[in-house]
C-alpha cells in the first residue's frame, strides 16, 4: 500500500472533520497475489480428542466451512508463529 499522505481541500465541513478525526490503520489485507496461490497440501490421519473435534465441527457448521480447513488454519498459524528459521 502506498504510504503517501493525501491532503484534502474544499471538503464539506462534516467530511473534513471526519477525515481529521480518523486514524490510519496498517494494511492487514493480503495482496491479490497472496489470495490466488495454491498451497501444497498433504492428507494425513490425526487423532483428536472428542472435545476438540466437536468444537471444530460445531464451529464449521455455524460458519458453513469444512472443519478440516479450520483445523488446518489453526495449525498453519501456530507454525507461522513459532517457526524459527535459524534452527
Amino acid at each position: 500500500m502506498n504510504k503517501k499522505t493525501i491532503k484534502y481541500s474544499n471538503a464539506p465541513k462534516d467530511v473534513a472533520e471526519a477525515i481529521e478525526k480518523s486514524k490510519i490503520i496498517a494494511d492487514f489485507l493480503p495482496s491479490p497475489d497472496e489470495l490466488v496461490l495454491k498451497e501444497k497440501v498433504r492428507k494425513i490421519t490425526i487423532n483428536l480428542s472428542e472435545k476438540s473435534l466437536s468444537f471444530f465441527k460445531n464451529s464449521a457448521k455455524k460458519h458453513h466451512v469444512p472443519y478440516q480447513n479450520m483445523i488446518k488454519k489453526v495449525l498453519d498459524r501456530y507454525t507461522e508463529h513459532y517457526n524459527v528459521k535459524d534452527l
